[in-house]
């Protein structure tokens, strides 16, 4: 991974798909050394972290930890989770943050000399090709070690580099807390993230 000491970084952080990767891999994310590594690596203008929080439970799981990310460094974006039901008649949630992912991405592109993308969304492959456009660098960090990948092939073909989070994993990672789930639950994923993940 190419980082200068005077780049200007930005992080991306899509809470959904980094958590399940990170499962997918056996170890949780300490946020608190992701932000130190990525301070080491240049200048860290921003770090981004999207979630979808579902708003009508009394107690959503996931609030502590975007409390704590609020409070510590971290820049907050949210929206509240929609529900819906399946073909099965079970009740899911969904809460897509792709568009604000792009939004931001462009907007700091101004100001940025190398974005690090925490996902391995293949929608982002023409995101990242704008971003280039614009004479930026572009890191994204998935894993391809899980089973299945989770990372789309024509994304990491576009990124300038590509970091398994696999390798990351001693740095910024931690024992999980808990084992996986093994049975299904009511929850939003973001709750059921959040949960495991503070």
């Amino acid at each position: 991974m190419t980082f200068y000491p005077t780049d200007r970084l930005a992080l991306f952080i899509d809470g959904a798909n980094l958590y399940s990767a990170a499962k997918a891999l056996g170890f949780d994310i300490d946020y608190r050394k992701l932000l130190d590594e990525f301070k080491k690596r240049g200048v860290l203008i921003r770090a981004y972290y999207y979630t979808a929080i579902a708003e009508n439970d009394d107690y959503s799981p996931i609030r502590p930890l975007v409390d704590w990310l609020d409070y510590n460094g971290f820049t907050l974006v949210t929206k509240p989770a929609r529900e819906f039901t399946d073909s099965q008649g079970r009740k899911r949630w969904r809460g897509d943050m792709d568009i604000e992912i792009a939004v931001d991405m462009l907007q700091i592109a101004e100001t940025a000399d190398h974005l690090v993308l925490f996902s391995g969304d293949g929608d982002f492959r023409a995101l990242v090709e704008a971003v280039q456009r614009k004479g930026r660098r572009v890191t994204v960090v998935s894993t391809m070690k899980s089973q299945p990948p989770m990372t789309s092939d024509d994304l990491r073909r576009q990124a300038d580099n590509f970091v398994d989070l696999a390798d990351l994993g001693n740095i910024i990672g931690r024992p999980q807390r808990t084992p996986p789930r093994q049975v299904m639950d009511n929850r939003t994923p973001a709750e059921r993230d959040a949960e495991d993940e503070y």
